[in-house]
């Protein structure tokens, strides 16, 4: 296939007589390979961090929380019903939820204590299935909490905790006497927010605890889909009447989201300059050869080659080393990607560098995502970069009159 001539007169200065390729023109290129790879790396990391947590939130928390005005579901039993009915979901459960006190002998916390009906929980939540001890047992005066909230209160099954409820605390008609609960299981799902923050007893501890005396504060609903919790939400406040209030776990869960979500725009923001640097080197490059190049440039001027040609050119050039770039560079970093936890591994042994703290992260390895529409926004920007590296010389180039391009050779 016949090339167009700018394009093949830019590929042959790319490639000088005496070498198969120019050592500026490796390092130009080199530039934008590394800063397409480490664009691609830190948007799959940042990715994958996300699948995580989302992972884990909806592991441990319903997809749509559903309230009645007033702040109490009066008829659980018969609302579940009514959701069950629906195909989209999966399974509802009543819930109970609120602060309390535990306390021990010489150690306090004050975690989130959820009542539940152990039937229906085990439809809705993995905590049931997620027992390092014990059993999810919530029966009679029974408590099940979490790994770090265990270890935090030096305690473990068959112990007995001291709960204080917030109307022992804030009543001034009555004395509230705290609640002494057993230890039946000790769960761990793996984020520290959870293990550490909640606690499981039945419904009727929680509502002697709560002052509540029938009905709980929400039901719990799990969907088939997790993603369509916005439109069955929709479809549920329609079908429950205005009394009952929907809430996705978009909506609960919000904050950290967006979060996450920042926190990738902006590394994305930062990191597109390391991008924009390699193609201030092609720009550099195509200077330099705009100055070696003047006589050949001024022969074809003179011989009728336009302006619009010479700007080809170097175009062509930028556009050349782009695309090799970017061929490089997802290969680098898919190749990163794919060793990037022994590479964590080794930077911890020899460096001595906690890059992933488990206390922090509760992560033994590097999650990692590749999505096809960030590799091609990552490619498609670093493009255009190099094409326009081209510009500056073009302009130069273009400029050329050919009686002063030829006028000393």
């Amino acid at each position: 296939m016949k090339l167009p001539f700018s394009l093949y007169l830019a590929i042959k200065y790319l490639k000088p007589k005496r070498s198969i390729v120019s050592a500026v023109t490796v390092i130009s290129m080199l530039g934008v390979t590394i800063g397409v790879a480490v664009l691609i790396v830190v948007l799959s990391v940042m990715t994958g961090f996300d699948e995580v947590w989302r992972d884990k939130i909806l592991g441990f928390n319903p997809h749509i929380s559903i309230v009645e005005q007033g702040g109490i579901v009066n008829d659980p039993d018969q609302l579940i019903q009514k959701l069950e009915g629906m195909s989209s979901v999966k399974g509802a459960a009543p819930s109970l939820e609120g602060l309390v006190l535990l306390q021990t002998e010489d150690r306090t916390m004050t975690p989130l204590l959820r009542g539940v009906d152990p039937v229906y929980e085990e439809r809705v939540s993995r905590v049931p299935g997620s027992m390092i001890a014990g059993s999810f047992d919530v029966s009679g005066e029974k408590i099940v909490i979490g790994s770090d909230l265990a270890r935090r209160l030096d305690v473990w099954v068959g112990d007995v905790l001291t709960v204080y409820s917030p109307q022992s605390l804030v009543s001034e008609d009555e004395i509230r006497l705290p609640v002494d609960l057993t230890v039946s299981g000790v769960f761990h799902v793996g984020m520290y927010e959870y293990d550490v923050g909640f606690a499981f007893a039945s419904l009727d501890t929680a509502r002697a605890l709560y002052d509540v005396e029938q009905g709980v504060h929400s039901v719990q609903v799990v969907l088939d889909d997790p993603m369509m919790a916005a439109p069955v939400a929709a479809s549920m406040r329609e079908r429950l009447g205005y009394r009952f209030y929907p809430r996705t776990w978009m909506e609960m869960h919000s904050q950290i989201f967006a979060a996450l979500h920042v926190e990738k725009n902006m590394m994305f923001f930062l990191l597109a300059f390391v991008a924009l640097v390699a193609a201030f080197s092609i720009t550099n490059t195509l200077i330099t050869l705009t100055v070696q190049k003047t006589r050949e440039i001024g022969l074809l001027k003179s011989l009728g080659f336009g302006n619009g040609g010479i700007t080809g050119v170097f175009f062509s050039m930028g556009l050349v080393q782009g695309v090799i770039g970017n061929i490089l560079g997802v290969g680098l970093a898919m190749l990163v990607l794919r060793f990037r936890n022994e590479l964590l591994m080794f930077m911890s042994s020899e460096f001595n560098l906690e890059l992933l703290p488990p206390e922090l992260y509760q992560l033994s390895r590097l999650p990692s995502h590749t999505s096809g529409l960030d590799v091609s926004i990552v490619c498609g920007l670093v493009l255009i970069f190099c094409t326009l590296a081209g510009l500056i010389p073009a302009i130069i180039a273009a400029w050329k009159e050919p009686v002063d391009a030829l006028r000393y050779e």
